[in-house]
């Protein structure tokens, strides 16, 4: 009789994003004539770049030619783009990352998944808390998160980080030996982002000890503020020890195009192995790549008329932010991310639990949010706020929460 993986039977419920959309779906059939905004998955809302629409034009028509077509591409990437990526998410800021230390994928989420493949089961593994669900349910689906508690919502084999008012939403190095620590600047959900002198004792400790860090830096086009890098290879040493993923969701719209990548250095090994070669050899097995006319579309991001349309849809979304901080503060709640975070995250008030804020939220004032409390133990009492809305929807959003909580 067949065995299955029964690691999966141990995940509790259902995906976090899975359950919200089942009670939005369930209070939209019953309430038909409500106008929801959403402001709870952080999906874009404005369209593609111009630039970028110009380009998967073009390829789309090249594809209809003899000459132009392309069949099977590399599962690593056209070397267009990972070139384009090397020499203008890395060269430019100093840092030597070469072409063939670049994977390009369908999605951040798919690579931050995928990347236990790499790794024993035995390996313990450290996450924030509150913590982007992901990192914690693949590492379940393989075996190494242990036993599921409903009382306390940790898993037995998993290594908590509390990221909480009290110590700025910034985790402490962990108290035990771990080997997978998964770091997400800016943060996912509570918009915290890290300086170059909170990362270097990471990368130090990562190095003494062995530790491979995975570091989640698909909102790094959000940064504004002077000392936060945008990658963590920034920081001395992170070539021996950090492996890093990198979305074009986020920046240039591509939530419903997919298009990411990861970088895995060369000079990257455990074990006597190359991680960068154990990679290849994954993606080359079990990934077919990304649609040459979707990573021509990528690599128009990298043009000057990319990089200007693309800014000025991140400027809509980093005033989005603002607002929803401003207002809510404004009416009282205490509140955090949102300067170099589309994400902003807020104390739900008089201590009522995240869940039944949301359902308050989404009764009483019509909009999406996400609970703080499906990000792990530490993210109750919190809800969490995007600015990829529309603008006037954005602010009719806020002016609604503020009516319910007076």
């Amino acid at each position: 009789m067949v065995q299955i993986n029964d690691n999966f039977l141990k995940l509790p419920g259902s995906y976090l994003f899975s359950e919200i959309a089942r009670r939005v779906a369930a209070y939209s059939a019953a309430h038909p004539e409500k106008a929801l905004i959403k402001l709870g998955i952080g999906d874009v809302t404005l369209p593609l770049p111009q630039a970028v629409t110009a380009a998967m034009h073009k390829a789309v028509d090249e594809m209809a030619t003899a000459s132009g077509f392309h069949g099977y591409g590399p599962e690593q990437g056209y070397a267009f783009l990972r070139e384009a990526i090397a020499a203008q998410d890395y060269k430019a800021r100093g840092v030597d990352i070469a072409p063939d230390e670049i994977f390009i994928s369908d999605g951040a989420k798919s690579d931050c998944g995928n990347i236990v493949d790499l790794f024993g089961p035995d390996n313990k593994v450290a996450v924030c808390d509150p913590v982007y669900p992901v990192y914690v349910d693949t590492n379940a689906m393989s075996g190494r998160a242990g036993v599921y508690d409903e009382k306390s919502g940790k898993w037995s084999n998993l290594v908590y980080m509390p990221c909480v008012a009290e110590n700025g939403f910034m985790p402490d190095l962990p108290g035990e030996p771990v080997d997978m620590i998964y770091l997400c600047f800016p943060n996912n959900p509570t918009g915290a982002a890290a300086t170059m002198d909170q990362l270097k004792p990471w990368v130090e400790y990562a190095n003494r000890t062995g530790a491979i860090l995975l570091y989640d830096s698909a909102y790094e086009a959000f940064i504004t503020t002077p000392g936060v890098p945008h990658t963590i290879y920034e920081i001395d040493g992170a070539q021996t020890c950090a492996i890093e993923f990198r979305s074009f969701s986020k920046t240039a719209g591509f939530t419903g195009t997919r298009c990411a990548y990861t970088v895995v250095p060369k000079a990257l090994q455990r074990g006597g192995a190359s991680l960068n070669a154990m990679w290849n050899r994954r993606q080359c097995t079990k990934f077919n790549g990304v649609p040459y006319v979707v990573q021509r579309g990528a690599e128009a991001v990298y043009t000057p008329e990319g990089r200007a349309q693309v800014q000025a849809n991140l400027a809509v979304y980093q005033n989005n932010a603002k607002v929803i901080r401003e207002g809510l503060a404004a009416a009282g709640l205490t509140v955090s991310g949102g300067v170099d975070s589309p994400y902003v995250w807020a104390r739900t008030p008089d201590g009522v639990d995240s869940w039944t804020f949301f359902d308050r939220l989404l009764q009483e004032a019509n909009v999406v949010t996400t609970p703080g409390a499906g990000f792990g133990p530490s993210g109750e009492g919190y809800i969490r706020l995007t600015g990829f809305g529309q603008p006037d929807a954005t602010k009719e959003a806020v002016e609604r929460v503020k009516a319910v909580i007076r």
